[in-house]
């Protein structure tokens, strides 16, 4: 097992461990976690042998180690040979066979070959491009080098490569920031059948508790193990917080303030299933209010001035890029050249985002999440159709890749002066003698304080780079927020304090992310992009991963030589067959799905008599009796509205059931 025993670790003049003890017995798979800058890649550079502990012991047995490069491969080899390449075993197999050939030695090369055999050449290949299937490239890329491969597809090759390197011991930092939903629940499943140790970074909730049972937690340089995945470490680190009462007494605001949106999101259910999935998020907040009270760093969005409604309607819209090529500058290259065809990614997008609403946007890598995003945000422009804004729209676009919305030389505080004098609220304040100071008061609430607020961008980690798109989406003051990947660098305070500040948003919420944790707790419906087009997912997140699954399966069956003798009538996989159990439902079933249906037309109908009505209300001159009819209307619809959702969710729980 590994063992530290009063370990003392410093970097620098920084304290990282002091006087710290743990144990990891084999084959735990253990959560390291703690607040950004808490010593947990220090931790493993200790584990791995980058670093000496300062004072203490850290006992390690002789384990075969494996963990991810950090460095971007620029190789010219293939991706599957460079994922072979991982195989340590394996590499040092081929060398002693070729040594062996070079001395002609019989005996040497009778031993070199079986040993060869035992490290699996046979299905080395195999094995390495199931990997890199299951990370998320495609079969016709298998053979494309690796220096073909964008940043974050390299990392993916660098990872698959660390899983193809026989380990007893594995170190993940973050093995999940460049991955989408479909290669996270591969990975999953990779790390739960994995034999060895694992320790494992990350900031992804859903993540940790699906693949850890031990959580080591740093925190003021002591590590303290807790026995359970992530969720359970909240819940037995919040029961500690809650004995300790000066503590709880300061907290006690905090968590009034939680428990406010929580009463009030858990009333707005209109869908049963994405909706059940909110309400269970919310009611892990409720248990863990001492622990999100405690967090450092909180903030909110700004109420906004108008709320148009619709907020915008996309009419055949086609999303995508300009040209699939670069155009030449001068004027002579370009005869005989033809411009460069447009690359349209997802076309025929017919969908209206309403006020208020908050939509998830599923789909996996390069199917045109983030295009959909950029067009929305004006990023892109339209390829086709036509996309009309309400009256009064403000987008706040949070990119995927941040230094798409910040210059790298500039600092925090350039960055807002900047935007200050491009939003029309902070306009008539931009000269003042306190505008300054000001800003920098507002940076500080997003834990930008003293010298930082002056320190270039480009020097900054990830994280501090996603809080400062933060502050700056929060000044905009903005109605309609587009997120693209939000979560990639923050930690899990800032994560829980953002999922709290989407709740709270009075305004629209466009989420894509791979933090299941965050789309349960804001999101109420899913739209799917895929095949390149966008249509709603009728479903929660469990239903999407059955349906990530489903996709896996149908893509290895049409690629699968099917046996001849399969193909026979009575084969159970024959869809005409009338014993497959699609075939069989029962009348109760059809009955409550028909009623579903109906229930489904008459919500909408009934929604849109409602923001109709209280359209009218409020924005036009009326009698005290046109006013009585038309509120008595609205109360008449809204108590329709609220006995046509409980009438759902009573059917689709029953249905589940």
């Amino acid at each position: 097992m590994i063992s530290l025993k009063n370990v003392t670790l410093r970097r620098g003049a920084k304290v990282i461990l002091d006087m710290a003890s743990a144990t990891i017995n084999p084959g735990e798979k253990v959560g390291l976690v703690g607040r950004n800058g808490a010593g947990k890649s220090t931790l493993f550079a200790l584990l791995n042998g980058s670093l000496h502990e300062d004072g203490g012991e850290c006992l390690m047995p002789g384990w075969r180690l494996a963990q991810v490069s950090q460095d971007m491969p620029e190789s010219r080899d293939s991706a599957t040979d460079f994922v072979i390449a991982g195989d340590t075993r394996l590499m040092d197999a081929q060398d002693e066979v070729k040594l062996a050939e070079s001395c002609g030695d019989g005996e040497r090369m009778a031993h070199a070959y079986t040993a060869l055999h035992d490290a699996g050449s046979h299905d080395a290949r195999a094995r390495a491009q199931a990997l890199i299937l299951g990370l998320g490239f495609r079969s016709t890329e298998l053979e494309q080098p690796v220096s073909s491969f964008s940043g974050g597809w390299r990392m993916r090759l660098q990872l698959a490569r660390a899983l193809m390197c026989p380990s007893d011991l594995l170190l993940l930092d973050e093995p999940t920031n460049h991955l989408d939903l479909d290669a996270l629940v591969w990975l999953e499943g990779w790390l739960q059948r994995y034999p060895g140790t694992l320790l494992v970074i990350s900031h992804d909730r859903e993540f940790l508790d699906a693949v850890t049972r031990v959580t080591l937690h740093i925190e003021n340089a002591q590590l303290r193990r807790y026995g359970g995945n992530y969720s359970r470490f909240e819940e037995m680190r919040a029961e500690a917080l809650t004995q300790q009462q000066q503590a709880y007494a300061r907290q006690q605001d905090k968590i009034a303030h939680l428990q406010k949106f929580i009463d009030r999101f858990k009333a707005k259910a209109t869908k049963a299933r994405q909706a059940q999935s909110r309400v269970k998020a919310l009611e892990r907040m409720e248990k863990i209010a001492p622990v999100l009270a405690e967090a450092e760093f909180t903030f909110e969005f700004t109420e906004p001035n108008t709320l148009p409604n619709p907020m915008l309607s996309m009419q055949d819209v086609s999303c995508g890029y300009p040209g699939a090529g670069v155009l030449p500058l001068d004027n002579d290259s370009l005869s005989g050249r033809s411009k460069p065809e447009p690359v349209v990614v997802v076309s025929q997008l017919n969908r209206s985002v309403l006020a208020g609403q908050r939509i998830g946007i599923l789909g996996a890598n390069g199917q045109g999440k983030s295009t959909v995003v950029k067009t929305i945000a004006h990023v892109l422009a339209p390829l086709g159709g036509k996309l009309i804004e309400g009256k009064g729209l403000r987008i706040g676009y949070f990119a995927q890749q941040e230094l798409d919305v910040l210059r790298s030389q500039d600092t925090p505080l350039e960055h807002l002066i900047r935007l200050a004098r491009e939003t029309e609220q902070a306009g008539a304040l931009i000269g003042q003698l306190t505008r300054e100071q000001d800003l920098r008061t507002f940076l500080g609430s997003f834990n930008f304080t003293g010298d930082q607020v002056k320190q270039a961008v480009g020097s900054m980690s990830g994280g501090e780079k996603a809080r400062l798109v933060l502050a700056m989406l929060v000044w905009q003051r903005p109605n309609l927020l587009l997120l693209d990947e939000p979560t990639n660098h923050l930690d899990l305070a800032t994560r829980e304090a953002l999922s709290v500040a989407l709740n709270e948003f009075e305004g629209t919420v466009m989420l894509v992310s791979h933090d299941r944790a965050l789309l349960r707790a804001v999101c109420d419906e899913f739209w799917l992009v895929s095949e390149g087009s966008v249509q709603p997912f009728d479903g929660d997140l469990e239903d999407y991963q059955r349906y990530l699954i489903d996709q896996a399966r149908r893509r290895r069956e049409a690629i699968r030589p099917v046996p001849q003798h399969s193909q026979t009538p009575e084969s159970p996989a024959n869809p005409a067959n009338p014993t497959s159990k699609p075939a069989r439902s029962n009348n109760r079933t059809q009955a409550m799905k028909k009623e579903l249906a109906q229930l489904d037309d008459r919500l909408q109908t009934l929604g849109h008599q409602k923001a109709s009505l209280e359209e009218t209300l409020s924005g036009a001159s009326l009698s005290v009796d046109q006013a009585t009819e038309l509120s008595q209307r609205f109360e008449q619809i809204a108590l329709e509205l609220q006995q046509a959702e409980e009438r759902w969710l009573e059917l689709s729980a029953e249905l589940e059931t």
